[in-house]
């Protein structure tokens, strides 16, 4: 049996009840798993992604511009995590990361992956590139990022499948074209998932030149809004699967840019006060994405769903500044800073999470695939690491039983714009941003490392790597050690560099 098997039809075939009471981290004596599982009707799963949600771009997070009702009553209604984190400051590498629980070092998705019109065309071979990159004008090579998320990875959907649940994507997938499409990945509904990163429009047809059309989703009425049409294919995936467990993962193509919004809405955020965040069309989008839950939550209370469902509400990396603020976080999408990966988290589970608790525990993407896998009574893969930690016992706690894990990591091997490889470590309050290059670095030239106490400093102005060196060097030592157990790939000397290349 090849490698391939066993991860992609041995697992799903052979995980039976008795070896997932064995197998999930965290869990309780076998005899009380099958108790349960003997009695206790299997959750459902609602997942929404939204692209590019800021932190505080959502009134229980603190923002006194956008309205968002729905949402805010998640928050209400469930757990709210103050320091829950997307595994990168861009989109796919989280996206990869939340569908297999492993860290985006270990995937080789570790940046967003370049869709066809972008030039991220397919090799004939269809192996993804190992070849290191980069020009004259860039003191290091990188290595190159992936084209798709390998079948091998095992997914939520795949997961889930052999305890019965029927799975549907809704939404931006980006994580690979055709043969790598959620279908392939899972999913027995894909509905507008494709290798696009942002849609061609927010309008029906959903089509711009130079990009055409989403080819997974095939227009329906001329002008309608594509969050709405997102809800409205979700709330019909309910209604026809609410007779059997089912997980749907709803990862709104919004609020990336485009940015788009429905014109009455626009229009009632012009005429609103600003703060510092002002921008209507981009309120209008989040307004639209708070409707959508709103269309779901109430979908679930319809059909008696509410109590076995739980909800799940997030982003895949920080707000794009220039669209919003993030305040008081620094920077913003595709920086390592707070704004770039600190996200919302919302968990909303009636009856099981007390209503209106707050987590100050440090989670990230990877801890949603253990944490669906425990609740659904499904094994973990054991011919692989999973770096996530089932958030399942604090949930359940409201938040008094702490996690198993002392750090989290991030490593982001390629230059973006002003941005340079670099990596991040966080233990405890402590934050350790280590850069490779740092002739070209836009904080300071020649500086490797920034360090910050977040509890005193969530704005990370005051950088004390100079002043706590022996900090300095035991967060690095750790950080790298986790790199090496991680097979992460790391930029090397570029020998043809030169430093007048332009």
């Amino acid at each position: 049996m090849s490698k391939f098997d066993y991860t992609r039809r041995h697992f799903l075939k052979t995980i039976g009840l008795g070896a997932a009471a064995f197998a999930i981290q965290g869990s309780k004596s076998v005899t009380t798993l099958l108790a349960n599982e003997a009695t206790d009707k299997k959750p459902n799963f609602v997942f929404i992604l939204v692209d590019d949600l800021g932190w505080i771009d959502t009134g229980c997070y603190g923002s006194e511009f956008y309205e968002t009702p729905n949402i805010d009553r998640l928050a209400a209604e469930g757990m709210r995590f103050t320091d829950a984190y997307a595994a990168c400051a861009v989109c796919s590498p989280t996206r990869a990361a939340v569908m297999t629980g492993r860290y985006p070092a270990r995937l080789g998705v570790t940046d967003w992956i370049r869709s066809r019109f972008q030039e991220g065309k397919i090799p004939a071979d269809k192996k993804n590139p190992t070849e290191y990159v980069g020009g004259k004008n860039k003191k290091l090579l990188c290595p190159p990022n992936a084209l798709w998320m390998e079948l091998e990875e095992i997914t939520i959907a795949e997961a889930l499948k052999s305890a019965g649940y029927t799975s549907c994507h809704i939404g931006k997938w980006h994580l690979g074209a055709d043969d790598w499409y959620p279908d392939r990945q899972g999913f027995d509904f894909n509905v507008g998932g494709c290798d696009f990163g942002q849609p061609p429009n927010y309008f029906d047809p959903y089509s711009r030149k130079g990009q055409g059309p989403i080819p997974t989703l095939n227009p329906r009425r001329k002008g309608e809004y594509l969050t709405d049409r997102e809800a409205d294919e979700a709330v019909k995936f309910i209604r026809r699967h609410k007779d059997k467990p089912f997980f749907l993962y709803m990862a709104h193509y919004a609020v990336h840019t485009p940015i788009q919004g429905k014109a009455d809405l626009v229009a009632k955020y012009k005429a609103k006060k600003p703060t510092n965040q002002k921008n209507p069309k981009y309120a209008a989008m989040v307004e639209s994405v708070d409707d959508a839950v709103g269309r779901i939550c109430s979908a679930l209370d319809e059909l008696d769903l509410a109590e076995n469902t739980i909800i799940f509400f997030t982003s895949d990396n920080g707000g794009l500044m220039g669209v919003t603020n993030n305040a008081p976080l620094r920077s913003g999408k595709g920086f390592p800073y707070e704004g770039g990966i600190r996200e919302p988290l919302l968990v909303r589970w009636p009856k099981v999470i007390k209503p209106g608790t707050v987590s100050h525990e440090p989670v990230t993407s990877v801890d949603y695939f253990p944490t669906i896998c425990q609740a659904a009574g499904v094994p973990l893969p054991r011919d692989r690491d999973i770096d996530g930690v089932s958030l399942l016992g604090h949930l359940k706690t409201n938040g008094l039983q702490k996690l198993n894990r002392d750090a989290l990591f991030w490593h982001f091997p390629h230059y973006r714009g002003s941005v340079v490889p670099y990596s991040i470590i966080r233990e405890s309050n402590w934050k350790l941003i280590k850069r490779y290059d740092t002739s070209t670095s836009s904080v300071e030239p020649g500086k490797t490392f920034e360090l910050y106490n977040l509890k005193g400093d969530l704005s990370e102005s005051n950088d004390l790597s100079e002043i706590l060196p022996t900090k300095v060097r035991r967060l690095d030592a750790k950080l790298r050690r986790w790199l090496r157990l991680a097979g992460a790939k790391l930029p090397k000397p570029n020998p043809d560099y030169d430093s007048n290349a332009t």
